[in-house]
């Protein structure tokens, strides 16, 4: 018999990782309703992932609802906001009871490790495509945002670049995989990043791409020097270190933090992140002008073929 709409609703995601302090209704009824905390603002945001464009076809379903949540999640960080919880619209070209039941299990594994209740959505008949739109919060005024950057602030990233890109390349090897497959939202960074940063993003669409929004929304623009990107050992040993440099800059995937740091604040935020265990490297600096400057070792520029990653 085949499987109603609203039986797979409640069969498998119902209850995904709780109920939530700041959820008054969750999912089964027409909308969710809130209680955010007082003196807080909402952080939303809203991502697709298309089979066949951001995820190959016929993936592990377990691995793919972890990957959704975690780079939507990643959107929250960036900002400096606490996750409060998620909706989920879910296009499926069939009602899959082992697909469903191996989706649904990692969604709830991450939506419970990341306290990101699931608060409802809608299911669709369709080529199969998912979107997540998580929504959180954190004190009025204290979002971290794109401009901001003074001439001068050091550019700093969280963890290591390029992982993602290289599990393309190398799809065997273990340390890559779980890169791509299961990215560090790296939220307690955006949280202590509050005090410091003057700007930040998450990489999702290649380092060099990425930090021109920054310099475009600052009115600025930047200088990264190539030698000083984080690279993790399993990229330089299965890409070499040349291949792995590129994948860092123009790869993306990564969903690590960039951001600006005005170098009166450098140090403490150094400390800070490093007591937190959150790994942090400086890249480069704000500089006066405008785009995204490259250059390597000598300080020559580097000529990339492209920046990042186009939707379109």
């Amino acid at each position: 018999m085949a499987l109603h709409e609203f039986d797979l609703i409640r069969r498998f995601f119902t209850g995904i990782g709780g109920a939530g302090p700041d959820i008054a209704l969750g999912v089964g009824d027409d909308c969710a309703l809130l209680d955010p905390p007082p003196g807080c603002q909402l952080a939303i945001s809203t991502d697709t992932l298309v089979e066949g464009v951001h995820f190959p076809v016929a993936c592990d379903p377990e691995a793919l609802a972890g990957r959704a949540l975690r780079v939507n999640l990643s959107d929250l960080a960036a900002m400096g906001a606490e996750p409060l919880g998620f909706q989920l619209a879910l296009t499926l070209p069939s009602a899959d009871e082992v697909w469903l039941a191996a989706f649904s299990r990692g969604l709830a594994r991450d939506a419970g490790l990341f306290g990101c209740p699931l608060m409802g959505g809608d299911t669709t008949r369709g080529p199969l495509a998912i979107t997540v739109t998580v929504i959180g919060t954190l004190p009025a005024g204290a979002a971290l945002r794109r401009g901001g950057a003074g001439a001068g602030d050091l550019l700093y990233v969280t963890g290591t670049l390029g992982d993602a890109r290289g599990a393309l390349d190398v799809p065997g090897e273990a340390h890559l995989a779980a890169r791509y497959w299961r990215p560090e939202p790296r939220l307690a960074a955006g949280r202590l990043l509050r005090q410091f940063a003057s700007a930040a993003l998450d990489v999702s669409d290649g380092l060099a791409q990425d930090a021109g929004h920054i310099a475009a929304a600052s009115g600025l623009g930047c200088r990264i020097e190539a030698d000083r990107l984080p690279l993790s050992a399993a990229l330089v040993d299965a890409c070499g270190r040349a291949l792995a440099s590129r994948h860092a800059l123009t790869g993306g995937d990564d969903y690590e933090l960039c951001f600006s740091v005005p170098p009166g604040k450098a140090e403490a935020m150094e400390a800070a992140l490093a007591a937190a265990g959150e790994p942090v490297t400086r890249i480069g600096a704000m500089v006066p002008g405008a785009g995204v400057l490259c250059v390597d070792g000598q300080g020559e520029p580097i000529t990339l073929e492209r920046s990042g990653y186009a939707h379109f």
